[in-house]
């Protein structure tokens, strides 16, 4: 095999390792707490990571479209502390979470925070969408089905490597605090308040 057919084939390869590592840590209780030599963060009570402002790694500008076939960008909620949830309909453990983010959504409406699902591994957004209908989501969702959102999130930060993952981005756009697993209401809650106190 010539090195010019080998190359394509490794691309593959290393794309296919991607969606397989996920798939491996999908759905479960969550992964490790490590993100990285370079992440600087500390790992609080409950696995939830937290990184110290001034220390913070940007999130990726999430741009596509919601289980409506909406545009939504992440660059529409600039100034604002945004909870990025990935959750797929699926996933029994998402389904356990899904009223606390509802409730917590709610609640902090009026903090400036705003609330956005990640909803990937759903083959279409029908499934997606009665999820949203039964739990009364109120905020949108990028559909990503093949996990392509999640693949930009940077190497060696607190990036979502299980699903459900949480990820918690300040106003200024940096990655504060990441879950890999099912959030209670008050385990969210914790996870979110330090971030919206921020001056």
């Amino acid at each position: 095999m010539s090195a010019a057919s080998r190359a394509p084939r490794a691309a593959k390869l290393t794309i296919g390792a991607a969606a397989a590592a996920l798939a491996l840590t999908a759905c479960g209780s969550g992964g490790t707490n490590g993100g990285g030599d370079s992440t600087n963060f500390i790992t609080g009570s409950g696995g939830i990571a937290t990184v110290k402002k001034g220390e913070r790694h940007n999130a990726p500008d999430l741009s596509g479209k919601d289980l409506e076939g909406k545009k939504i960008a992440m660059s529409d909620y600039k100034g604002k502390v945004v909870v990025l949830n990935v959750w797929g309909s699926w996933c029994p453990p998402c389904r356990a979470e899904a009223p606390n983010f509802v409730k917590v959504a709610h609640d902090t409406e009026k903090q400036d925070v705003q609330f956005l699902g990640i909803n990937t591994r759903d083959t279409s957004t029908n499934p997606a969408k009665k999820f949203e209908e039964a739990y009364d989501v109120p905020y949108p969702s990028f559909y990503d089905p093949t996990g392509r959102l999640l693949l930009k999130f940077e190497k060696g930060t607190l990036n979502p490597q299980a699903i459900p993952s949480t990820i918690v981005v300040d106003r200024e756009g940096k990655i504060a605090a990441r879950s890999l697993k099912p959030l209670s209401e008050k385990a969210l809650r914790k996870m979110v308040a330090p971030v919206v106190a921020e001056k």
